[in-house]
């Protein structure tokens, strides 16, 4: 059976182009537009691994990923965030003050985009 990854991200465009070349990859693809629909869906599925976008409206990635780590059911899903936040004091904050497992800046690569995940899903 084949990852499930959830794509959070208010772009369409950034969900489709990363749902392309995921499923090309052979993943499965949870896709979501938004936090709240993001803490829903994560009620019904239980993906490998969540790509996470920062800054969104209504509930951002900071506050996605708080609701995530506190849940007993979702805490153990490694969290990667991809973002246009690309100074380096955004990346620093993200992997070592909050934790989060990976981070991914857009414009990102193929090549990248396919490492990042490879090396955060478990197993």
């Amino acid at each position: 059976m084949c990852a499930k990854i959830m794509i959070i991200d208010d772009e369409p465009d950034t969900v489709d182009l990363v749902a392309l070349v995921l499923t090309n990859e052979g993943y499965g693809i949870i896709p979501v537009y938004d936090g709240r629909s993001a803490l829903d869906k994560l009620k019904e599925e239980k993906p490998d691994l969540i790509l996470l976008d920062i800054m969104m409206p209504g509930i951002d990635g900071w506050g996605v990923y708080q609701a995530i780590r506190e849940n007993e059911d979702t805490k153990d899903i490694p969290v990667v965030m991809l973002t246009a936040k690309s100074q380096s004091i955004d990346k620093m904050i993200g992997l070592h003050v909050v934790g989060v497992d990976g981070y991914i800046t857009k414009p990102f690569g193929r090549r990248e985009l396919i490492e990042g995940v490879k090396k955060h899903l478990k197993g």
